[in-house]
Order: C-alpha cells, then structure tokens, then sequence
C-alpha cells in the first residue's frame, strides 16, 4: 500500500494548487472517485489481516475526510473568486446614456405635471407643496368642514390611527391644505399653485386610490370672479392649444368657496369621438369659486380686507382628455408598453411658447 502520509500530501497539494473548478473536480474524481486513489487503497483493505486492517482503515478515512474538506473549502474559494470576476466582467456604467432601442420615457402624469407648471408660472403663480399626511383642521376644519358637517362625507377618506391625545390624522383628500398653508403662513398678495398627490378610499375606471390634483389660489383686495374666468379660460386654451375654446360656468357648491361653480369646456362627441373644442356639446373639467370668508378668517385674514379665488382638477383627467387614455388605472400598470405607447422623449420639455405636445 502506498504511504498514506506521502498520499495524504500530494492530495491536499493539489487541492491547494486547482486553478479553476474544472480543475478542483478532476482532483476530487482522480481522489475520491469510483477509480480514485483513496478509494482504491480502500478497496485493498479486505486482503489484510484484521489488526492491519483497522489501522490502515483509520488511516484512510482520516485522510479522505481531510481532502475532502479541502475540496470543499478551495471549492468555496475558487466560486467566490469566479463570481468576482464576473461582476468586475459584467459591470455596468449606469451614468451613460441608454442605446436607442431601450430608452427610457417619460410618464404621461410628469409631463402633464409640467405642463401645468408651465403654463400658470406664465400667470405669475409660483409652485408650493406641502405634506401628504395632514390633521383635521388642514384638511377639513380650516375649510369650512366643522366637526359633523355632511360635506365631510363627500370625500373617502383614509384615515390613520388614533394619536395619543385621541385625533386622527388622513391622508389628505386634496391639495387643499396647502391652501390654508400658505394662507397662515404668508402675507397676501398670494399667487400659488399647488400640484400632488392626494387619497381617497375609491377604485373604478375613472377613479384610483391615489390620484393627483393641482389647486389655485390668488389672494389679494380687488380679485373677482371675472379674474377667475379669465385666468381659467386661458389656462383651457393654452393647455389643449385650442383658440377660442368655449367654457361656460354653472353654479354649484363647495364648503370652501362661495359662490362656487363647475367648468365646462366645449366638445363634440360625433362619431362616438370625444374631440375638444367647438362642436355643440359640453364636457365638465374642474370646480372652481371665490374662497370662502369662513376660510380666510381661519387662516388669520381679514375677509372685510381680503378675498380671491381657488380652483382644482384632476391631473391624470385632464391628461386621458388631451391622450386619449382610456383607463385611468392604467396609469399605475407599470407596463413598460404602455408607457413606450404613451410615453414621452425625455428632452420633449414642455413650454408655451415652443408648445405642449409632441
């Protein structure tokens, strides 16, 4: 029988020397397998007689134990060293620009935003934000929803747990708050406008648990309602770059304006396709008012001084109206064909004077 000793070191050697796994693998066969040297003196141990036998049988094992762990061991060392060098191989320069064919695109949602933005930053309005989780008194008290009113129920509100000193706090139902914000915060004249996201417990065709809304607000001491139309009518013809769109104004009613009023904006749906702009018929777009004094004296204003207008809508409607997007719950598919359908060239900014659209 060859020299377990002199066996025992030519194996863990070689284990030591393997290169590669392709490498290691020949070793463990040429050791351990059916014609391997271990197994070979292993096979052997029957023509001994019993004394010699159990020596040279510890022996043996104690060895094929000892390569074995090796094996394992350089096997462990050289696939960590393999996966190494394929992440050095494989690496990726996300700072360069994508090849053509899987460009990126941007949202219909963040380009709507943006043209929103541009157009009323031409008005003089200036962008304010504000949290999405709000109290009671931002997003209903201060608006004129006390404690009980049933307009409170118009809106499917989400609401959190209880607080320690026992109120609730909601994700906010509209971009509303940030109204009263600004109000209690700053001195008018106020000139804003107030993009983002907003909650309500809904789900349909036309409706999403989460949505977007942009509000107006223009607060000073000689604002009117024909300011109001005026900047609304704009807004409509800039935005769906139709001249002389119509509009009309139809009384209604929020809590946190008065007089309050639905806009609508002429259409055609002849054929069974909705087209913007003169054609005889009507499309209600938004709700709009002259803030409620109720309003400005819970935000420290003097309503005998002060007075002005608000106005929302709803950012993925007038998106689907002007791209003729179908489903709003498409919005949040995340389907990359959809979005590529949809979609946007990341340098096709949006400006009134160069144009909205494509």
């Amino acid at each position: 029988m060859d020299n377990v000793e002199d066996l025992r070191g030519d194996l863990l050697d070689a284990v030591a020397k393997a290169e590669d796994l392709e490498a290691l693998d020949a070793i463990r066969v040429s050791a351990l397998g059916k014609k391997g040297r271990i197994t070979g003196l292993m096979k052997g141990l029957g023509g001994m007689d019993p004394e010699a036998r159990k020596a040279a049988g510890q022996a043996l094992n104690a060895v094929k134990d000892e390569v074995a762990q090796a094996l394992d061991a350089r096997k462990a060392d050289l696939a960590a060293q393999a996966l190494e060098a394929r992440l050095v191989t494989e690496r990726v320069d996300v700072t360069l620009p994508s090849p053509g064919e899987t460009s990126g695109a941007i949202h219909p949602i963040t380009q709507t935003w943006e043209e929103v933005v541009a157009i009323f930053a031409q008005m003089g309005f200036l962008v304010a934000e504000g949290p999405e989780i709000e109290d009671d008194f931002h997003n209903f008290t201060a608006l004129n929803f006390p404690p009980g009113h049933p307009a409170r129920e118009m809106h499917d509100t989400f609401f959190l747990p209880t607080r320690e000193d026992g109120t609730r706090h909601v994700l906010r139902t509209h971009t509303s708050p940030v109204q009263i914000r600004t109000m209690v915060k700053e001195k008018p004249p106020i000139r804003i406008l107030a993009p983002g996201r907003t909650y309500r417990c809904d789900s349909d065709m036309t409706h999403t648990p989460m949505f977007h809304q942009f509000e107006g607000l223009v607060i000073d001491k000689t604002t009117h309602f024909g300011h109001l139309k005026g900047c609304l009518q704009e807004f409509m013809e800039a935005y769906f770059e139709v001249k002389n769109l119509p509009v009309r104004f139809r009384p209604s009613f929020f809590p946190f304006t008065e007089p309050s009023a639905e806009m609508d904006i002429g259409c055609s749906r002849k054929g069974g396709e909705l087209k913007i702009g003169a054609g005889g018929d009507w499309l209600e777009i938004l709700g709009c008012g002259m803030v409620h004094p109720n309003v400005l004296k819970a935000c420290g204003l003097d309503p005998e001084e002060y007075q002005g207008f608000a106005f929302g809508m709803g950012l993925e409607r007038i998106a689907m109206l002007k791209y003729g997007i179908p489903d709003l719950r498409t919005f949040f598919d995340s389907d990359l064909r959809w979005l590529r359908h949809y979609g946007f060239a990341a340098l096709d900014l949006p400006t009134v004077h160069g144009g909205l659209s494509r």
